[in-house]
């Protein structure tokens, strides 16, 4: 097939969630398949990442677009700039109509059987009148996301912003989504949420997937004193309160009957909230050249997330390594897991800590996790995922064929 992908912001480095998740379907998809990936990005412009993008996808096209910089002042006008629009900021503050005239250019010079709008905050980027040729890639349901943040917010300006942004999104996500061909979600639940939007029938799932020889094969040996880690980008508003909580409820709890415990915080960009909790039994790194190696090292992987959405790759990045998951129920859904089987789940301060004493304290029960986690995540390969993938690109082209008896780029280059 021949596959344009869009994708608003910087893939590398690839340092979180959705861009591990779109930069591996994409390298596995480039293997069998003729692949364009357009990438804008704004801020400063950034040759390294232009030339690097290339080496790695040769049919790259970066665009860069003199957006403002991530300065606070630049961030705070920009938001004032697109607050009149009725498309949340989330969307607005990446849509660049030098981008969309190339995709549009992109469409008429080749002949795409699928085309791939990466995260709804690529959608307005793209002209609309492609949106009925395009499959979305819906990493989450934004407006869940969005809702989930306003009701774990605690300061009350960041709140009324935060609601004021949800309810824009709600709007717009359940009428945008409708318009593109196909939606792909990384799960079911993801899928059932959107089928209050859109029939089900339009929505495919393809799961999340790890790479397992970067896990297996990482050279980090398990650490000799208790050690629990949590990874993850620290500047995310998810994972920022996940840790606050974990630190403020439940490490004490467990510090009293395990008192030679740590808890490592595992991540870039770690805000000032998040490096205030480092003390003697807590480790804030800030950006590791390997977190495979600090997940080899770890006894427990916690995920105590109280919001956010889509699905976690950390939880199976843990679980390629080998190690014990506890997660409340937010962190692992959608994941193909089984509480009491593979992972503990427990959404209660009194039942997360003891999840973690247990595995901290007793070694036979948290092998038996970590031989029943690999055991699980050794279907989702980034291989077998990228395949599924493949497929739903080919079946969303062989039908829209089927429909038109056109392909993707008559409409644009006939005559």
């Amino acid at each position: 097939m021949k596959i344009l992908w869009v994708k608003a912001g910087k893939l590398l480095p690839v340092d979180a969630g959705g861009k591990i998740r779109s930069y591996n379907i994409l390298r596995q998809l480039q293997k069998n398949h003729e692949l364009v990936f357009l990438t804008h990005y704004g801020g400063t412009r950034d040759l390294w990442y232009e030339t690097e993008i290339r080496k790695q996808f040769p049919a790259a096209v970066p665009i860069w677009t003199g957006a403002p910089n991530s300065n606070t002042m630049a961030r705070v006008l920009h938001y004032l700039y697109c607050l009149p629009s009725r498309a949340p900021f989330a969307v607005r503050k990446f849509t660049d109509k030098s981008a969309g005239r190339q995709i549009e250019k992109l469409f008429q010079e080749k002949q795409f059987d699928a085309a791939v709008c990466d995260f709804l905050s690529a959608s307005l980027t793209f002209p609309s009148k492609r949106w009925g040729q395009t499959v979305l890639f819906q990493h989450n349901v934004e407006t869940v996301l969005w809702e989930r943040m306003v009701e774990n917010e605690g300061n009350w300006i960041k709140r009324l912003v935060y609601r004021f942004e949800a309810a824009k999104m709600r709007s717009y996500e359940q009428s945008s989504i409708a318009k593109f061909q196909r939606v792909i979600a990384v799960s079911e639940q993801d899928r059932a949420v959107m089928s209050q939007f859109i029939p089900s029938d339009k929505i495919s799932v393809v799961p999340t997937g790890v790479d397992l020889e970067q896990y297996r094969t990482s050279s980090g040996g398990q650490s000799t004193r208790p050690l629990v880690t949590f990874t993850g980008t620290m500047d995310f508003e998810p994972n920022v309160d996940g840790v606050e909580y974990f630190c403020r409820e439940v490490w004490p709890r467990v510090l009293e009957s395990v008192p030679d415990a740590r808890f490592r915080i595992v991540g870039k960009n770690p805000v000032a909230a998040v490096r205030r909790l480092a003390s003697e039994t807590v480790e804030v790194t800030g950006t590791v050249p390997s977190v495979a190696e600090h997940l080899q090292q770890a006894w427990v992987l916690v995920v105590p997330l109280r919001m956010g959405g889509g699905t976690r790759l950390k939880i199976y990045e843990g679980m390629a390594t080998g190690r014990a998951v506890v997660s409340t129920s937010i962190g692992a859904e959608g994941l193909d897991v089984r509480n009491g089987k593979d992972i503990l789940l427990a959404d209660g301060v009194e039942t997360f800590a003891q999840a973690v004493i247990t595995l901290l304290r007793e070694p036979e029960l948290r092998k038996r996790y970590e031989r029943a986690a690999a055991e699980l995540v050794a279907r989702f390969d980034w291989s077998l995922v990228a395949e599924r993938f493949a497929e739903v690109l080919a079946g969303t082209a062989q039908a829209r064929s089927s429909n038109t008896h056109d392909p993707l780029h008559v409409d644009a280059v006939s005559g």
